[in-house]
């Protein structure tokens, strides 16, 4: 009664679902306001439709993955029909084969997919009653699978207190005073006054299961003016319940209160109690529960709640007691968890056996309930040494879970020293990146194993790096090449020649030869199947050497264990592959591969590879010209970068914005910004040429006339290149004095050849524009001709509009009569990774594992794109695509 406009709302959720329209809706709102009644109407609604339905209970909330295999059951024997890596992952973290399930996020992706194959055969409701009640694993895979239901005949609804940020919510409040007269006059017997509906409608907000449960009594005792706390007033009332009852009754409501949902668990313990089971008929007759098909189900959950806490703590203790024996080793999870809720005080063997349970936990990647498990086990553990330890096991598993806040507590609570390691890779990803720094520097000077001393050093390294920090970055670099004798592993020398190379690069001092070497061991160490957690250093030799020749075989293997790698390690290795894709000619596929990494990066809470994703996108963005994707790009990033010391993230920023303008055509501005960014560059101490904007800063001083100060700073740049000896900074570097020099031939001629051994088209590109702007002033139009239309056609190939314009102008300028490319439908960045990887011959299925969407929603990508691009076939995509 009173919910019209909701009930409306979930029917055309529930209708859209039926023709392949996929939603999503979180009913949120306090304990009575009539949440599961809606749940129920939707359920009643669903014709036509297959219905999973599960209910969250406070006794099963520490049991891994119970709510999802409610939800999933009707489904299981279609798990093999999803890809094979999804279909391990979901059989394990169910338990029903042995293995290893993978992170946390492999299982939500399993959901999805398994959701979206049922539903090919019948439309789907998923209804979630309690959410909140659920078992975070479970809660964690349908909230990913439920923010990816876009083109599927499913609908997924839940009930719960507070919505999941990523779910469009429904905030329930009480119902008006008219439908509470309704709803108070349908539920008790005789007339009720007007006057004492309107005190109960006050007392209880409008809540509909306050005005039932408190209509026939008297408020006298409560002010007209304030309304009653309901969760609180109607535990009371529901207590009160209770009490009413024989003591037979009373005591078997006690005991299922504790025993779950299974009427022969509750059975049982009141059989060891010398209770009998059949006085819970008492408390059905109260209406207080509902046995149906051998469960007992409370009518709500606060009457649970209720009936618990009118226990006295030993009346639980011996339930719980009970209910562990009942349960005994046929449920190892369930006897370890009530046997400590029946335990006062240490318990050494209770503690091994939740430790025990959480091992199992972890196998299944149900990382939050492990993280219980052995924080339990430590509280338990009468062991000092064992207690920080299990502290420290449950930190790790707190990590896993991505609840970093109580991950740090437990470390705190631990107070031992051996977790610097845990600390460092926390920090790094979402907390200070100098803590991580310093951490990790301190764990490799702890352990006397030199090759896990190497490859902390280089995480310290990769905290140097997004810190801009070459002081000690270097220093790390010493530290690592005094290691590397006693080093055994192609892994550890790999990524220690790697880190330690790319510490003296920025520092520009040296370096290049260490990157090389590694880029050999590092392809034949096996780092792909034996450290996930690292594979972004797989990429960081090809960007930092950014030459035509390093890198390959690399390149090839990360594109062969991308589509295995954890959805929790994948933004760190998106981001860098992206930047590899940026500096060549693949910008479609950069655009979509940042995009991705950005997306998978707030969802998993990783601020380092967020931000630096954002300001890498914004660059791209801002070569392309496209001025407002770049300035709101920057503006989301640079406060997470000033925020966390993301330095590295604020130089990019201020380039974005710098090679903005100068597209732009505002070569002032232009000057302004690139000068912001060379005094932090300054101020860092980071001279690394490839990050200067030197370059820019010459053109953009040209530009303005100021030929004496763009020949000082290309002169010193070009003192700086020489030294770093690399292609790219040599190309960039003679393009700069080529700009001044009298002699326009030589330095553009050498740049040009120092650009062929690079794989970036962009730069060539400038250089080529460049150099025929110069010749076309000397009035050597013919000459200058060739080197335009060269520029003009990557220029529009790569999309870099305000640069083509540029080149179009000096072309013109020339004489020449040209034709301009007809500007292009603009695809989306999902559009564009759905297409790309439909292009290289990938099926809709393996697209769809890929990106962690439904084979529905890559499908309705395509059809987007077809009517975009005016195709009708995958070969004519392909054809279109780079």
């Amino acid at each position: 009664m009173g919910r019209e406009s909701e009930r409306r709302q979930i029917e055309r959720l529930v209708a859209s679902a039926r023709i392949g329209h996929g939603g999503v809706l979180a009913l949120t709102g306090e304990p009575g306001v009539g949440k599961t009644a809606l749940l129920r109407q939707a359920a009643e609604n669903a014709t036509g439709m297959t219905v999973l339905w599960a209910a969250g209970s406070e006794p099963e909330r520490e049991i891994p993955f119970g709510a999802l295999h409610q939800v999933l059951r009707p489904a299981l024997d279609r798990v093999d029909e999803i890809p094979a890596p999804q279909a391990q992952a979901l059989s394990v973290a169910l338990a029903l084969r042995p293995g290893t399930a993978g992170d946390r996020f492999a299982v939500g992706a399993a959901t999805l997919s398994l959701l979206c194959r049922f539903a090919e055969e019948r439309p789907v409701a998923v209804l979630l009653d309690d959410l909140h009640l659920f078992d975070r694993p479970s809660a964690d895979a349908l909230a990913f699978a439920a923010r990816r239901l876009v083109a599927d005949p499913i609908v997924l609804l839940a009930t719960t207190r507070d919505a999941d940020p990523g779910l469009p919510a429904l905030p329930l409040s009480g119902i008006d005073l008219a439908a509470a007269g309704e709803l108070v006059s349908s539920r008790t017997n005789g007339t009720v006054s007007p006057d004492h509906i309107a005190r109960l409608h006050t007392a209880t907000a409008g809540n509909p299961l306050a005005l039932i449960e408190l209509a026939a009594h008297r408020l006298g005792h409560v002010s007209p003016e304030t309304p009653l706390p309901v969760s609180a007033t109607l535990a009371g009332e529901f207590a009160a319940q209770a009490r009413s009852l024989s003591e037979a009754g009373r005591a078997a409501l006690t005991v299922a209160s504790v025993a779950g949902n299974d009427l022969r668990v509750a059975a049982g313990a009141c059989g060891l109690l010398d209770i009998h089971v059949d006085a819970l008929a008492e408390a059905e007759n109260a209406e207080l529960l509902q046995i149906t098909d051998d469960r007992v189900e409370f009518r709500h959950p606060l009457i649970r709640a209720a009936v618990y806490g009118d226990a006295t703590p030993q009346r639980r203790r011996a339930i719980h007691r009970a209910v562990a024996d009942t349960f005994g080793p046929r449920d190892p999870d369930r006897h370890a968890w009530h046997l400590a809720e029946a335990t006062l005080g240490p318990d050494a063997r209770v503690a091994d056996l939740l430790v025990q349970a959480a091992v199992r936990a972890h196998g299944r990647s149900a990382h939050e309930v492990a993280a219980a498990a052995y924080e339990r086990a430590a509280r338990l553990s009468p062991d000092v040494e064992r207690h920080g330890e299990l502290c420290v096991a449950a930190a790790e598993s707190a990590w896993l879970a991505g609840t970093t806040s109580r991950a740090i507590a437990l470390l705190d609570e631990a107070g031992r020293d051996d977790a610097l390691e845990l600390r460092g890779a926390i920090a790094a990803r979402t907390g200070s990146l100098t803590e991580a720094r310093d951490l990790s520097r301190a764990a490799a000077r702890r352990t006397s194993n030199a090759d896990e001393g190497v490859v902390l050093l280089a995480d310290a390294v990769n905290a140097c790096f997004y810190l801009g920090d070459t002081t000690t970055g270097v220093s790390l670099a010493q530290e690592i090449e005094q290691l590397l004798d006693r080093v055994t592993t192609p892994r550890a020398r790999g990524l220690g020649q790697m880190a330690a190379g790319c510490a003296r690069i920025l520092a520009n001092r040296g370096g290049a030869g260490q990157i090389r070497t590694a880029v050999d061991l590092l392809a034949a160490s096996g780092l792909p199947h034996a450290d996930r957690n690292r594979l972004s250093w797989l990429m960081i030799g090809p960007m930092f050497l950014r030459d035509a020749s390093s890198g390959a075989e690399l390149r090839r293997i990360v594109g062969e264990v991308r589509a295995e790698a954890a959805v929790g390690t994948l933004p760190s290795l998106l981001f860098h592959v992206a930047r590899d894709e940026a500096t060549t000619n693949q910008w479609v596929r950069a655009e979509a591969t940042y995009d991705e990494a950005a997306r998978l990066a707030r969802e998993t809470g990783q601020e380092t590879d967020l931000a630096m994703s954002l300001a890498g996108l914004a660059w791209l963005r801002a070569r392309l010209g496209d001025e407002e994707q770049c300035r709101g790009l920057v503006a989301e990033a640079l406060p997470i970068c000033r925020t966390r010391d993301i330095h590295i993230g604020r130089v990019w920023s201020l380039f974005a914005l710098g090679e903005l303008e100068l597209g732009l055509g505002n070569a002032r501005k232009a000057l302004a910004q690139l000068e912001e960014l060379a005094a932090l560059l300054n101020e860092l101490q980071l001279t690394d040429p490839d990050l200067s904007p030197a370059p820019e800063l010459t053109d953009a001083l040209v530009r303005l006339g100021r030929h004496e100060d763009a020949h000082e700073i290309a002169r010193r740049y070009r003192n700086e290149a020489t030294a770093k000896g690399q292609p790219w900074a040599m190309a960039r570097a003679e393009r700069a004095i080529g700009m001044l020099s009298t002699d326009i031939d030589e330095h553009f001629e050498a740049s040009l050849e120092f650009h062929a051994r690079t794989l970036d088209d962009f730069e060539t590109a400038r250089t080529r524009l460049a150099y025929g702007a110069r010749l076309r002033r000397a009035r050597r139009r013919v000459d200058a001709r060739p080197h335009l239309h060269a520029a003009l056609e990557t220029f529009e190939n790569l999309r870099a509009v305000r640069w083509a314009d540029l080149a179009a102008i000096e072309l013109g300028a020339t004489g020449e009569t040209i034709q301009r490319r007809a500007p292009g439908e603009t695809l989306t960045p999902q559009e564009l990774q759905v297409s790309l990887l439909l292009a290289e011959g990938k099926t809709t299925r393996e697209v769809a594992a890929a990106l962690f969407l439904s084979p529905k929603t890559i499908e309705y990508h395509l059809r987007k794109v077809y009517t975009k691009l005016g195709i009708s076939s995958r070969a004519e995509l392909a054809a279109r695509l780079p």
